[in-house]
């Protein structure tokens, strides 16, 4: 087991992916010009890494390893910037967003490396289907128990970062009438979902040698979790969030997940429920469909309420940690567009109101993301 050796790293230090959407110009649709725009970039000094993703028309932005989300914003625009700069001489635009609004999946073309073939080979159409663009963030964590310990906690957010990071309202050019409908493409994986309610790392470690042993999984990137660890890092990964259309909003949903673990980890007052699980599936639809509007059951209290309300009410109870961690500005900001029902999902439907085609929703995107936070 010793793929599975939890390396401990900074409690609380912080990391992002971010997939991105590739675009022609003259059409706005998807591009594939992945191999390219990496091959231009491996030339420059960045402060963190882009990487291939499943298809030809994506590209995943890695940051490094940061204390703050302030210094990750940062660095997030030195690399937004060379991206954007890099693309612009390949005549391809570069674009946040959960979804691209109309494109077809089965024009979609697999980076040819060995982990994305086995995925086509494992999930045939799926794989193609998978072209979603997500932000992942990474918080990190001392040892496995903690972990294991801080994914049980973050359950119980997963429809907040679903609701504060969605940006997928369009799919197949048809208006999905959902915020995000990004996670209905990863909710179709076998192993979708969320890690089963294990006590600690030991207990993990066995239902992964359990999984591993039957033939289910060969890695843990076979996990398709909403929230899952990653011992080679010594972090805990959130998976659930759109791609933002500004490295701004990317740092603020950052910003939020540490301020979140930072509760959780040194004040303890929870043990894992079950009961979060349960209302899990409920919670992360209401979500999906209605964003910040729609309806979260709080596990603990039993009671249902408003996400936006309980986004609001948590913010507050987080705020002396994200005092101490210096993203408090992060953390009104996220919650003054809660107040407002702000999200990218609304800020896309009013670019297709009033631009009347989604060829021109997709070149504001693009616009926003080149303009930078």
């Amino acid at each position: 087991m010793d793929e599975l050796a939890f390396t401990p790293s900074a409690p609380l230090s912080l990391g992002v992916e971010i997939e991105l959407q590739l675009v022609r110009p003259h059409d706005m649709d998807l591009s594939r010009d992945a191999a390219d725009l990496l091959a231009r970039l491996s030339k420059r000094k960045l402060p963190g890494a882009v990487k291939p993703e499943i298809t030809e028309s994506m590209i995943e932005l890695n940051s490094s390893v940061h204390a703050n989300s302030a210094a990750l914003l940062e660095e997030l625009e030195v690399m937004r910037q060379a991206m954007v700069r890099e693309a612009a001489v390949l005549n391809v635009r570069v674009c946040g967003g959960g979804s691209h609004p109309f494109h077809d999946w089965a024009d979609r073309r697999i980076f040819p490396n060995e982990r994305f073939r086995y995925v086509v080979e494992r999930y045939g159409y799926l794989a193609k289907q998978f072209t979603v663009f997500g932000q992942h963030i990474h918080v990190g964590s001392p040892g496995g128990d903690e972990a294991i310990y801080l994914i049980h906690m973050l359950t119980r957010y997963v429809p907040h970062f679903i609701a504060l990071s969605a940006a997928s309202p369009f799919y197949q050019g048809e208006d999905t009438s959902f915020e995000s409908s990004r996670l209905t493409a990863v909710s179709a994986f076998p192993l979708a979902g969320h890690m089963p309610f294990v006590s600690g790392w030991a207990e993990f470690l066995e239902y992964f040698s359990t999984m591993k042993r039957f033939g289910i999984v060969a890695s843990m990137k076979d996990f398709y979790w909403d929230i899952r660890p990653k011992p080679e890092y010594g972090t805990v990964e959130i998976r659930v969030c759109d791609t933002p259309l500004t490295t701004r909003r990317a740092a603020l949903l950052a910003a939020y997940a540490q301020a979140l673990a930072a509760h959780h980890l040194t004040e303890r007052r929870r043990q894992p429920s079950r009961t979060v699980y349960l209302v899990n599936s409920y919670n992360r639809f209401e979500a999906c469909r209605f964003g910040v509007r729609g309806d979260i059951v709080e596990p603990y209290a039993g009671a249902k309420k408003k996400i936006g309300d309980d986004i609001l009410e948590t913010i507050a109870l987080v705020a002396p940690h994200a005092s101490r961690l210096g993203t408090s500005e992060l953390l009104e900001e996220l919650a003054a567009g809660v107040r407002v029902g702000e999200s990218d999902a609304g800020w896309l439907r009013r670019r297709q109101a009033a631009r009347g085609s989604l060829a021109h929703v997709v070149r504001d995107a693009c616009a926003r993301w080149e303009q930078g936070s």
